[in-house]
């Protein structure tokens, strides 16, 4: 793992944890809550400074683009005759 050395003090390095949102990521996003299991890793590490503001953007506007393609398949798709899944993102 990447340390941090602290340049005021040259004290030894701090280890930096891995982000938890990076497992999750790597497994997939298919349901909500695999959706929510990762936006809710992805604010803790944001918040320890484990990921940086600019990758939790990127990560926050694509899941609202899977969001809406969601709402769309739900709006537009075929209408089942069974009840719908609890929230799934892919077919």
């Amino acid at each position: 793992m990447v340390a941090k050395r602290n340049a005021t003090t040259g004290e030894a390095p701090l280890p930096v944890e891995a982000p938890r949102s990076v497992a999750i990521a790597a497994r997939g996003v298919a349901t909500g809550q695999d959706f929510a299991e990762l936006m809710s890793a992805l604010m803790s590490d944001v918040i320890e400074q484990r990921v940086s503001t600019d990758v939790a953007n990127a990560v926050c506007n694509a899941g609202g683009k899977l969001l809406q393609v969601v709402t769309m398949q739900y709006k537009y798709g075929k209408q089942a005759q069974e009840p719908r899944p609890a929230f799934k993102l892919v077919g």
